[in-house]
């Protein structure tokens, strides 16, 4: 459940920021007081304005968070682009490429682009593992969740070259080639654990799921579900039928429909990724206090 207040339109991923309500939403507003992207020149106060330099997240997981050693907001993955406005002590206020989340990863967290270009391929299964050569049975450096990004410098037979190991080739997709089903990413996902601002096959939370889907397919999605709420799709009317792929919201919570009696999400009843029936859930979580549904939106 992440639904954080004050909310204005995203930041595109090539420059130009939407100028906001008031006060603007700092999950998606770069500028510290310090610096600010030179997309805000005129509408925020800052020391300076900057461009930014583009990043990569150097970690199988990065925690995003709203200030220097504060708690996690969301999570990066491997490979993600970031503009990095400004290092210091340790950390870099960043804005994320994906959906224009703005806040602090730790310094070490990001590294430069790969000489021979931007990250151009994507895991496409829940969880891969990096080996130091093209053989199942050589050394793991480390694993990779469903979402993170390399960029493949050759393949060896069954298996992908990167600079950072070798990644069986099957389990890569290029960028450029979304899926079909967003909801299907989501079921692959089942039993993956429930947290808090988690966007990972190690664990995940219900806003972390629709934004997998989404960027997996190709759309465009922010990052925390009242964003979600607003942003994505159009609004249903009362009483319309469910079909896979609608979105039912909650204050600060959300899941898909996978079919017309049945929805999956990451949910901290079960602590997991899982499927519960529609009417189901929706009295349990009205039960719970936590109210009724909201909006239901499609894609």
């Amino acid at each position: 459940m992440k639904s954080p207040p004050h909310t204005t339109p995203a930041a595109s991923a090539t420059g130009a920021t939407p100028a906001p309500a008031s006060p603007p939403d700092r999950r998606r507003w770069p500028c510290n007081g310090r610096v600010a992207s030179v997309a805000l020149m005129g509408r925020a106060e800052a020391e300076r304005f900057v461009e930014g330099t583009v990043r990569c997240i150097a970690h199988p997981i990065a925690d995003l968070r709203a200030r220097p050693g504060g708690p996690r907001d969301r999570q990066m993955l491997l490979g993600e682009l970031v503009r990095v406005y400004e290092m210091r002590q340790g950390w870099a206020f960043i804005e994320a490429a994906r959906d224009g989340y703005t806040g602090y990863l730790k310094e070490s967290d990001l590294e430069a682009l790969p000489a021979e270009g931007a990250p151009d391929h994507v895991v496409a299964v829940p969880a891969t593992h990096l080996y130091t050569e093209a053989d199942l049975k050589s050394p793991d450096i480390t694993h990779l969740s469903l979402g993170a990004r390399v960029k493949v410098e050759d393949f060896e037979g069954k298996w992908a070259r990167t600079s950072h190991g070798h990644v069986f080739a099957r389990h890569l997709r290029p960028l450029l080639e979304p899926v079909a089903d967003p909801v299907a990413v989501a079921e692959s996902l089942i039993g993956t654990p429930y947290l808090w601002g988690g966007n990972s096959r190690d664990g995940i939370d219900c806003s972390g799921l629709v934004q997998a889907g989404c960027l997996m397919a190709g759309i465009a999605c922010p990052g925390d579900s009242d964003m979600q709420s607003r942003e994505l799709g159009h609004p249903l009317p009362e009483g319309a039928p469910y079909q896979r792929g609608d979105l039912i919201f909650w204050k600060g919570h959300v899941a898909w429909v996978t079919d017309p009696t049945t929805l999956i999400h990451a949910n901290g009843n079960d602590m997991a990724v899982a499927y519960e029936g529609i009417t189901e859930a929706i009295a349990r979580i009205e039960d719970a206090g936590e109210g009724p549904v909201t909006q239901r939106r499609r894609l």
